[in-house]
């Protein structure tokens, strides 16, 4: 059965286009039931639009307090029939009431190899500490900020060239393929949340593919070499 999903963004939705891009490739049997922001000029909501997808706009500066808010989003994603939660560079922390409701149906990516480099200066962070190694991380979101499961990360090269741009860049590239993966994963309810860990199940009727997808860019977008666990499948 079609998954339909709420995505909440804040900002670009580059990631909210690439899940798009492989919903309409059908690699993701998922629908997008609503996108929801906190600001009113998020470039995200344009896209949305541009592909038929409902909006809403809930700015938080609009609410007495944090709690109003709080209420008047978990309604909005009810209301919109999803479920399951895509945070695509939402600004906002989720109340608990929202999480429980969506218990490991929310899934957020974040850009560092969690846990290390939690937090909103994720690239930064990690291209001021001189790592070797950085990349991204999609987990089920939890009552703590970056904390949750972890269901895949893609790492990528650092150098000390690298500022907080430049390696933001070449995480992103991952981002937009692995974003869309954990998603698809979550649709064909292949994701087993076990403690700490997330069990990725096979898919009916095929052996699991094991071990640790690796490359070399051979996407243009991809500086040097990448990894990723789990193996990124056909077409992501």
């Amino acid at each position: 059965m079609t998954l339909p999903v709420a995505v909440l963004v804040s900002g670009t939705g580059s990631n909210l286009q690439a899940i798009i891009a492989q919903i309409d490739a059908g690699r993701i049997d998922a629908r997008i039931a609503a996108v929801i922001s906190n600001k009113a000029d998020a470039p995200a909501l344009e896209r949305a639009k541009r592909h038929g997808i409902p909006t809403r706009t809930l700015p938080h500066g609009d609410f007495p307090d944090r709690a109003a808010f709080d209420a008047a989003l978990l309604a909005a994603i009810r209301d919109s029939g999803a479920q399951a939660v895509v945070l695509a560079g939402f600004m906002r922390l989720l109340a608990p009431e929202c999480i429980a409701a969506f218990r490991n149906r929310i899934l957020n990516i974040h850009p560092a190899l969690l846990p290390s480099f939690p937090g909103i200066r994720g690239q930064a962070d990690a291209a001021a500490y001189g790592v070797t190694i950085a990349g991204a991380t999609v987990h089920f979101v939890d009552e703590k900020m970056d904390n949750g499961p972890i269901i895949i990360q893609a790492a990528v090269p650092a150098t000390p060239d690298d500022d907080a741009q430049s390696l933001a860049a070449r995480i992103l590239a991952m981002e937009h393929r692995i974003y869309p993966q954990a998603l698809a994963w979550l649709a064909a309810g292949r994701l087993r949340v076990e403690g700490r860990k997330v069990r990725l199940l096979p898919a009916e009727g095929k052996e699991m593919e094991t071990g640790m997808g690796a490359g070399t860019g051979e996407r243009g977008e991809d500086a040097g070499t990448w990894l990723v666990n789990p193996p990124l499948e056909a077409g992501f």
